[in-house]
């Protein structure tokens, strides 16, 4: 199950917010688990993501 503060990251990568150097531990270990894609230079949620946030109701606003 994923920490308030890993839900926290999963937001700001969701929302194209950088996150802060001191998040990169987090964010290496939900792209281990599956959370989070990296393409390039660039993150982005995974469907499995996006999932959690919606059934937490974190979801994400888009334009």
């Amino acid at each position: 199950m994923l920490r308030d503060d890993q839900i926290a990251v999963l937001c700001d990568i969701g929302q194209s917010i950088a996150f802060a150097d001191n998040k990169q531990g987090q964010v290496d270990e939900l792209i281990r688990e599956g959370y989070v894609a990296k393409d390039g230079d660039l993150y982005e949620l995974t469907p499995k993501a996006e999932k959690i946030l919606l059934d937490r109701g974190a979801g994400l606003n888009e334009a």
